[in-house]
Order: structure tokens, then C-alpha cells, then sequence
């Protein structure tokens, strides 16, 4: 591979500060991975330097990147036709969009295909509200819902809230965050305190009604929260006495991620009235999807549109994408190698006093890091020194949490053992180059 000289790597970097909005800040400070090419599991820069990614474009690489199969399929559309806009009708949104009906939970069924989690999510508001006729949305506290402002609107964490101006009907309850839980308070406990939670907020700041309650199944840029088994369940028989729908979001745990299952949801054992995808769906092709019960898409009436909404170029990609996942049995690999992750990282936690807290599901696993010492106080200047010692070791990780002090290791769905192995001996080292 010809690698690109530092000082054209220079000279990258200081067009991306002129061009880009300084807003958008890529990982590593001033010494930021400028990609050269990728493939499977493994990424390289420009520098000829390779990398294991264990975070895959947040989440979105999900069996490897320019997989071999999805790509020869997305080129293949590409030399058909490349974009009709939902003015047309492609076979290809037909045949994805029955295929996620038929793959999804309960009795959804009628998709409407977007470009991002962003606009996904969007819809499912604007459905929810035209369906039940109400306006207030319930949602948690450390959630993330994307950058439109509805997205922002939705989220739960103040550095990712822009603009100033939200839409005052979404209100934002407690999270069950087991870890970090009022002093004195086990699972059981915590989860009687969301509950009353929930109540007292439909009584203090809404009429009694609510459209719709949103949630992901796993909080993903929160720093990978898992809620606890029966959260679910008992959250939602509130939900319908307000007459509001159940919209889950999908962005980041579907599609296998989770392990045993295609939708994070099914591991809580209830069914979503609305459900959204984006992200790992089509392996890196922007894509964005609403799913609904007839009834609450039927109740969306008048003129909408979205201009790159059902690309037969996506759809393809995404058909494959998902043909790939079902025909190699990717959820299954992802709660066995998830398991092997999850002991190293359990491991790693017994080293080092400044891991809180490993957990996860599936290939969505995470520690959080804290200061020795003190009651779980947030660490995140040793978190952003994790995420740039493991780059140095060939190792590529995420981190998230409403402090910044989560390190999110998510690996492609078809990783191997062995790759595995790899990835955690060189997270292993780089931990212990931090005393």
C-alpha cells in the first residue's frame, strides 16, 4: 500500500480544521486517525499503520468492513439503478421492508425508510403523536436519540443537547443505572424508585396522557447501560394507562448485537408498538428505518417524504446485510464471543482499581472507569488515556457516558476467538501501561 507522508498527512490535517466545523472533533486531540482503507476487521491509516477495530464506525460496521458479499451486492445495485426517491417504488424496499416485518417482535409490520438513526427516530415521534392524538413524549435520562432536534430534544445528556431551543413536550425520567444507584438502593429497590418516578412525572408535568414512551434497550452513547431484566415490564403497564405507545430504540442493539437475539428488545421479553434501526442494518450505507403496527403508521395521514428514503442502493446493501447476519448465525457468535470479552474484561477489572464496573450484552460490552478511591467519581482524563494507549497498540475503542468516563468495546459480528484474544491482549497491555 503507497502511505501518504507525514507532511501530507500534515497538510490533511490542517484542511480539516480550516473546512470542517470545529464542532465536529474526531478522537486522539491533535493526533487524530486519518483512514486510509479497511477491510474485515481491521483498519489502516495513512501511515501504513493497522489497527483491530473494536468499535466499528461506532457501532455501524457490523460483519466487517467491505464484507465481500454485502459489497459485491451493493455494487451490483449500484451498476442497476442508484436512486429513485420514494416518488418510485423499488423492489428492493419491498422485499427489505417485508423482511423486517417478518424478522421484527409482536405485530409490527409497515416500514418507512429514512437515511439515520436521526430521522428514524423523528418519525417515530411524529407517529406516535399523530396515532394517539397526544403530544408529551417520556423518555430516560442519559439517553441519546441523534442531532436533529427532536434527536437532541430526546437526549438525555447536556453535551450532546445544541441550539438552545428543545421541544418542551419530551421530559426526561430517571434511568435504572444500576451502578450508579443511590447509596443503600439493590436492583429491586431502584427499580420501585423509577417506577414512582414514572408516576409522579405523568401526574407533576404532563395532563395524564402521553404519546409515547421511548427507550433503548441498551443506552448506547450513554455508556452502555443495560437495564435491568424486569424494567420493562413493569414500566410499561404505566405507559398504557396513559394511552401512550412503546417506541424502542434499536439504533445501536439491533441486528445481533446483543447476542442470541436480532433485537436487543427480545432479551426483556415485551413488544414495541414502534421500533427503530439504523446504524450496523446495512453495514456502513446511511440507512435509517421506522417500523410500526399498521394501526399507528396507517394514523400518519398527509404528504411526507424523504428524498434518499428507500435508495435501492441502501436497500441492497442492507438486504445483504442482514441475509449475512441470519445465514451465519451472527447473533449466536456474538453471545459466545461476547462472553469471552466479558470474562477478560471482568478480569481486567479485578487488576486495575480504577475499573468501576464491567458490563454489557453480547458484543456491546464496556467498562467504566473511575478515580481509586473515591465513590465512584467519574474519571474521564484517564478514560481519553485508555482510548489513545490502546490506539498505540494497534487497538481501536470507543468511550461514551454522560460523563465521558465509559470505554465501549464493540466488535464486528462475525469477530473470531482469535481475534478476540488479540484485541483483549492488547487492551490488557495498554491498561497496564497506565500504572
Amino acid at each position: 500500500m503507497e502511505q501518504m507522508n507525514l507532511n501530507d498527512a500534515t497538510e490533511t490535517l490542517r484542511q480539516y480544521k480550516e473546512y470542517i466545523f470545529p464542532s465536529v472533533i474526531p478522537f486522539y486531540d491533535d493526533h487524530p486517525l486519518i483512514v486510509a482503507r479497511a477491510k474485515n476487521g481491521y483498519l489502516w491509516d495513512v501511515q501504513g499503520n493497522r489497527y483491530l477495530d473494536f468499535f466499528g464506525g461506532v457501532l455501524t460496521v457490523s460483519v466487517g468492513h467491505c464484507n465481500d458479499e454485502v459489497t459485491d451486492r451493493t455494487v451490483e445495485q449500484l451498476k442497476k439503478v442508484q436512486h429513485t426517491s420514494t416518488l418510485y417504488i423499488n423492489e428492493l424496499m419491498v422485499r427489505l421492508a417485508r423482511k423486517i416485518a417478518v424478522l421484527t417482535p409482536g405485530r409490527l409490520k409497515k416500514c418507512f425508510f429514512t437515511s439515520s438513526g436521526s430521522e428514524a427516530n423523528e418519525t417515530a415521534i411524529l407517529a406516535a403523536r399523530m396515532y394517539t392524538g397526544h403530544t408529551d413524549v417520556i423518555t430516560l435520562r442519559h439517553a441519546y436519540a441523534g442531532r436533529t432536534m427532536t434527536g437532541m430534544s430526546l437526549t438525555g445528556q447536556g453535551s450532546w443537547r445544541l441550539g438552545g431551543v428543545f421541544d418542551g413536550h419530551i421530559k426526561h425520567v430517571r434511568n435504572p443505572y444500576t451502578y450508579r444507584a443511590p447509596a443503600g438502593l439493590d436492583e429491586e429497590k431502584l427499580l420501585d424508585l423509577c417506577v414512582q418516578d414514572l408516576e409522579e412525572s405523568l401526574s407533576a408535568i404532563t395532563n395524564g396522557k402521553i404519546a409515547a414512551f421511548m427507550a433503548e434497550s441498551i443506552q448506547g452513547v450513554g455508556g452502555f447501560i443495560v437495564l435491568p431484566k424486569d424494567y420493562f415490564k413493569r414500566i410499561l403497564p404505566i405507559v398504557r394507562e396513559a394511552e401512550g405507545v412503546f417506541i424502542c430504540d434499536e439504533v445501536q442493539t439491533g441486528w445481533g448485537r446483543t447476542g442470541t437475539h436480532l433485537c436487543g428488545i427480545e432479551h426483556w421479553g415485551v413488544e414495541p408498538d414502534i421500533m427503530t434501526f439504523a446504524k450496523g442494518m446495512a453495514n456502513g450505507s446511511p440507512i435509517g428505518c421506522t417500523i410500526a403496527t399498521p394501526e399507528i403508521a396507517d394514523a400518519v395521514k398527509g404528504l411526507t417524504f424523504a428524498t434518499f428514503g428507500g435508495n435501492p442502493v441502501t436497500m441492497a446493501a442492507a438486504l445483504a446485510t442482514i441475509e449475512y447476519i441470519e445465514k451465519h448465525n451472527l447473533p449466536e457468535n456474538a453471545a459466545i464471543q461476547g462472553a469471552l470479552l466479558r470474562n477478560y474484561l471482568e478480569d481486567l477489572k479485578k487488576q486495575h482499581d480504577f475499573i468501576g464496573e464491567a458490563r454489557g450484552m453480547g458484543l456491546m460490552q464496556a467498562i467504566e472507569i473511575v478515580e481509586p478511591g473515591t465513590d465512584k467519581r467519574p474519571d474521564a482524563t484517564r478514560t481519553k488515556e485508555i482510548i489513545n494507549k490502546a490506539r498505540e497498540h494497534g487497538l481501536l475503542i470507543g468511550k461514551g457516558g454522560l460523563y465521558g468516563n465509559v470505554v465501549r468495546i464493540a466488535p464486528h459480528l462475525n469477530v473470531t476467538g482469535k481475534e478476540i484474544h488479540d484485541g483483549c491482549d492488547r487492551f490488557a497491555r495498554a491498561l497496564a501501561e497506565m500504572g
